[in-house]
């Protein structure tokens, strides 16, 4: 087996899907899926404060984190560092850790992005978001588990979802003309990610051996 399999991250702005995607990702191709939070936590261990780079752990079969993704073979070390790159300064930073192969970039239209993020609501000491539209708790305003109740982020409040929007879109712009411009840009439009998806899959299986077949995601 080669020492390196692929090195790729998903990008798109708020409410655009990478997280669903990256999931699908890790289940379809038999990779742990690792959130952005829990690996820095990992990777920090307790240290790094002093702002050095902090040492990654040793990774499972496979390792996928929560865009960016990066998918090394077996007994390699995860290459991306949690959160990047959101900016042409991360992009470059990122260069310094490793050379990607793949970028995933999810073009999602600017109103379905913002009735996405306007319906959504979250229950503060879980985490878990609740989408009024397609996936609304069981009983309104409520978390399923624990019946307490549900908050609106004010990041998601309609007023501020524009605004969040527009900032993706300039720092977002220069870091996907740099990777269009190396050639490993690869572009998915669409309002929903079940049909984004079957070519992303089609994509990732022409690198990667799948475990699932695209309809058993």
């Amino acid at each position: 087996m080669a020492s390196k399999l692929l090195r790729a991250v998903v990008l798109g702005p708020p409410g655009s899907g990478k997280g669903t995607v990256c999931e699908r990702i890790a289940r379809s191709f038999g990779l742990q899926h690792l959130s952005s939070g829990q690996f820095l936590r990992e990777s920090l261990g307790g240290g790094g404060g002093d702002g050095a780079r902090p040492a990654a752990p040793e990774p499972p079969r496979g390792w996928l984190g929560l865009h960016p993704c990066c998918l090394p073979a077996a007994h390699s070390r995860p290459c991306a560092r949690p959160g990047f790159p959101r900016t042409l300064g991360q992009a470059q930073a990122l260069d310094g850790i490793c050379q990607l192969d793949l970028v995933i970039s999810l073009n999602i239209p600017f109103e379905t992005l913002k009735d996405r993020l306007s319906a959504r609501w979250v229950h503060p000491a879980s985490g878990r978001v609740y989408n009024m539209d397609f996936n609304p708790p069981q009983s309104q305003g409520v978390d399923d588990l624990t019946g307490e109740p549900l908050v609106q982020r004010d990041e998601d409040r309609p007023e501020a979802v524009a605004a969040r929007l527009r900032k993706y879109k300039d720092a977002a712009k220069p870091v996907i003309e740099l990777y269009k411009s190396r050639g490993i840009l690869h572009s998915f439009s669409g309002t929903e990610t079940n049909k984004i998806w079957p070519y992303v899959y089609s994509l990732l299986s022409s690198r990667i051996p799948p475990i699932l077949s695209e309809e058993e995601h």
